[in-house]
């Protein structure tokens, strides 16, 4: 197994700066925005956004939930092994809010396709958007497109896209991993 680093510690934080300004662009005081970090890895991203807005850029208040799509997966019951669900933690309404999903991945987009199925439970949005911190663009198998982006992939079947956390992992990084 080979690793190859995509990302270090000062591009993600560079990447991380960039997609805070994009969602302020877009969102100014997040009065009717939602950000809902997806389960488990998308949790980070979110955290590190939302810290970013309130203490780099002064926007008050975000709401930020957690997402758990483990029931709502497609494949849930094609596997070997039984499935741990995460906790979604979504306390607040978001009926007639705009909802930017957050993971850290976008791969296939079955995640997401789940995700949208799920966020149905807390009410219906006005409108969904999708931030992802590694854009894999040919590995879709759904229509979906990511509206904010950190960095596009182009990885080949065998590779995989690592995202380090330094919360979870010690270190903020990407890699390509080859089996």
């Amino acid at each position: 197994m080979t690793q190859k680093v995509l990302l270090n510690s000062k591009e993600v934080n560079i990447i991380l700066h960039r997609l805070a300004c994009q969602l302020i662009e877009k969102h100014l005081d997040f009065k009717d925005t939602i950000l809902i970090g997806i389960q488990p890895r998308g949790t980070f991203l979110a955290n590190r956004l939302k810290e970013l807005l309130e203490k780099e850029y002064q926007t008050p208040e975000i709401k930020l939930g957690y997402l758990d799509i483990t029931f709502f997966r497609d494949d849930f019951r094609r596997t070997e092994k039984p499935l741990e669900a995460n906790k979604t933690n979504i306390n607040f309404i978001v009926e007639n809010k705009k909802v930017i999903f957050i993971d850290d991945v976008l791969y296939t987009g079955r995640s997401i396709r789940a995700a949208l199925t799920a966020i149905q439970s807390f009410g219906r949005p006005s409108e969904i958007e999708l931030l992802v911190l590694i854009d894999r663009r040919f590995s879709r198998n759904l229509p979906i497109q990511p509206d904010y982006r950190g960095r596009q992939v182009d990885a080949i079947n065998n590779e995989k896209v690592k995202v380090s956390w330094k919360e979870n992992d010690g270190e903020d990084a990407v890699y390509l991993v080859t089996n």
